[in-house]
């Protein structure tokens, strides 16, 4: 959704950051402005202030800054869109929604009620079962028997859900009310008329969760929206958690994840178990960066929500069979995420041993190393791959082979994935090119058959989140090494692979496309400036044009590489968000004076492309269509760079002739507007 500007700096000049980040800052005067400690990084003397004049926060210490719509995103993880709907509530403004029909608007109005009521009431039984804990012995002597605090149980808001069929009816006003099951929290029964030889049943009501200690589930707003429970004695199952509803989606949550944020930038990465105790008892211990997945297995819109506040994320499972399967399901969706800046590890327990147990046996600092020298995706993605393979037998390399091939095309394009092509071919007895190319024929012949590519088939279990982030990846190593595309950049590559170098021998980039004579902006600068100012603009290129662009000089290919890594961490986002990320970086100049003019385009007097004159703002689709043809033209352009490249290159290399027949050919094509 499309948020106007000019909505942005009315709601900011209605907002008070002070009382905004007071809510999650101990703040104190300091002068004109209010100190504390910043939330963003580790610290003993307050660095963090807060200019209520204006309006604006910053840390002397790391750097960070930013308004109140900043904060937001930066403290709890939430997105642009949530952060600006979160602080408009909070002032009784009404965010503009002209996308949308007036149905649309009121069944959009009638659901954030809806989860508005359900967290309320979910906060209210929270507190409930807190005052229940706090009243039964019982409850409070099995958590200090697994060695858990007051002040712990305080933290995270555990409490007992006592032992009848409706504790509830004591608490709420209205036991029937049908919000109690939207919510998770009461289970009921439809009435069974009298049927042949059976007497009729009445509908009943009871309470979901009885004689459980209760584990609040909070989203990063510190909202309740749903419970774990476990049981006290012996019983099934051990772990009960709220079904899906309204506002609890376990696939999308981790828990946890609210009250270690801090904990996890101090730290410098997360560490996620395997359960509720753990990260309650990893908190105790002096490990608070700890979170969990909610009875489910890791997905990638854990890892999307994880890498909101960490690069370093360190998955701990216990070393049996079971761990080692939930590990293998935890590096399938951390694939998709692994690129060349972050960290991802895997730890392994002894399999007697769970991370409170060990910790209580070896001590902290043996943990703490064990953490260091947890074993990194690239190593534990190769054993994956070699499962079941007898690495002494051709057919078990050729197996291995096999298996890594969907896993490694999972990953985005850099370093690593470069690096682990390589190793996969030293570990199968290949050259690198030699395993690429078994990989695209492969490729090749599914697609010959009607079939879907590996990848496609390890892409088709997973959620449209999943797949999004994979859909703009190159799917290639040192050159290009599939033929999936058929595009400009693919030949490009191709040429690159095998040593492509201008006539004078030394290595060509193409010609940056800047502005011309007359202050007319190029065709590079209008693409930068229809894509900062369309949200949506990124999604409507293709792999290859990402590419491309990618690879322009700077300023604007470091623009454009930036772009992509929002695009695959937060999804489209509009100016004023892109805005409040380019803070200081080294584009941020090029994009203010692209963007200045919104989308007023000037085009080069010998083109007449569609899209905006200047008086009439175009649509999606004439925006789209105006992408497409300079991204087509830009095409052209590389293509006939190389051509140049090979023809030089002719009296010495007797492939180059084939090769610029090549691009010739699809230069021609793309001429010809296919």
């Amino acid at each position: 959704m499309a948020i106007p500007q000019s909505f942005i700096q009315e709601l900011l000049s209605r907002v008070d950051i002070v009382e905004v980040v007071g809510r999650y800052v101990q703040l104190k005067k300091g002068g004109a402005n209010f100190m504390g400690l910043c939330p963003f990084h580790g610290e003993k003397s307050p660095s963090f202030s807060v200019s209520p004049t204006k309006q604006f926060f910053h840390c002397f210490g790391c750097g960070k800054h930013g308004n109140a719509v900043g904060f937001l995103m930066e403290h709890t993880g939430i997105g642009f869109v949530e952060a600006v709907k979160d602080l408009a509530q909070q002032t009784g403004l009404q965010v503009p929604q002209e996308d949308l029909s007036p149905q649309e608007r009121a069944r959009a109005a009638e659901q954030r009620q809806q989860q508005a009521t359900l967290n309320d009431l979910l906060d209210k039984v929270a507190a409930s079962y807190y005052q229940q804990l706090c009243q039964t012995k019982r409850a409070q002597d099995y958590l200090k028997g697994r060695g858990l605090s007051g002040q712990i149980a305080k933290a995270f808001g555990l409490g007992y859900a006592p032992e009848g069929w409706r504790f509830l009816s004591t608490v709420l006003p209205d036991y029937q009310s049908a919000q109690l099951v939207e919510a998770g929290l009461v289970i009921a029964s439809e009435e069974t008329p009298a049927g042949a030889g059976e007497e009729a049943r009445p509908a009943k009501r009871y309470d979901r969760f009885r004689d459980r200690i209760m584990f609040p589930i909070r989203n990063v707003k510190g909202e309740c929206i749903g419970f774990g429970g476990r049981v006290l004695d012996q019983g099934e199952p051990k772990y009960l958690n709220s079904p899906e509803t309204p506002v609890f989606n376990k696939g999308h949550e981790l828990y946890g994840l609210f009250e270690a944020r801090s904990a996890i930038r101090q730290a410098g990465y997360c560490l996620v178990t395997e359960g509720y105790m753990d990260v309650v008892a990893l908190a105790q211990l002096g490990f608070a960066q700890a979170v969990a997945t909610l009875g489910t297995a890791c997905t990638p819109d854990h890892l999307r929500l994880l890498f909101r506040f960490t690069d370093a994320v360190v998955f701990s499972f216990d070393g049996d069979n079971a761990g080692r399967r939930a590990a293998r399901k935890a590096l399938e969706a951390a694939l998709p995420w692994a690129s060349d800046t972050r960290s991802i590890k895997f730890l392994f327990l002894p399999p007697e041993h769970d991370p409170d147990s060990f910790i209580r046996a070896h001590g902290p600092d043996a943990f703490a190393q064990s953490i260091k020298q947890a074993m990194p995706l690239s190593r534990f993605l190769q054993e994956a791959a070699a499962s079941d393979c007898d690495l002494e037998t051709a057919e078990g390399r050729a197996r291995m082979a096999a298996q890594a091939q969907p896993l490694w095309h999972s990953m985005p394009d850099g370093a690593l994935k470069r690096q682990l092509l390589g190793e996969f071919a030293d570990a199968v007895g290949l050259d690198a090119r030699e395993l690429d190319r078994i990989w695209s024929a492969t490729e090749q012949r599914d697609r010959s058959r009607g079939l879907p590519g590996r990848k496609a088939r390890a892409d088709s279990g997973a959620s449209p989140e999943a797949q999004a982030p994979r859909r703009s990846q190159r799917h290639e190593s040192s050159g290009h090494y599939e033929h999936e595309h058929a595009g400009a950049t693919t030949l490009r590559e191709r040429s690159e692979r095998h040593g492509s170098t201008a006539g004078d021998g030394s290595s060509r980039r193409p010609p940056a496309r800047r502005s011309g004579a007359r202050g007319l902006l190029g065709r590079t600068d209008r693409v930068a400036r229809l894509v900062l100012a369309t949200p949506e603009a990124w999604d409507w290129l293709s792999a290859d044009d990402q590419q491309l662009l990618a690879h322009e000089p700077a300023p604007h290919g470091p623009l454009f590489a930036w772009l992509e890594t929002q695009w695959h961490e937060h999804g489209p986002q509009p100016w004023a968000a892109l805005r409040e990320a380019l803070r200081d970086q080294p584009f941020e100049a090029l994009a203010l004076e692209l963007n200045a003019g919104g989308l007023a385009l000037q085009r080069p007097e010998d083109e007449e492309e569609p899209g905006s004159n200047g008086v009439a703002l175009p649509s999606p689709a004439d925006l789209r269509r105006e992408l497409g043809e300079l991204m087509r033209r830009l095409h052209i352009d590389e293509l006939k760079q190389r051509e140049t490249e090979l023809i030089a290159r002719v009296g010495r290399d007797p492939q180059a002739l084939e090769r610029y027949r090549e691009l010739q050919a699809l230069r021609k094509s793309l001429e010809a507007g296919n």
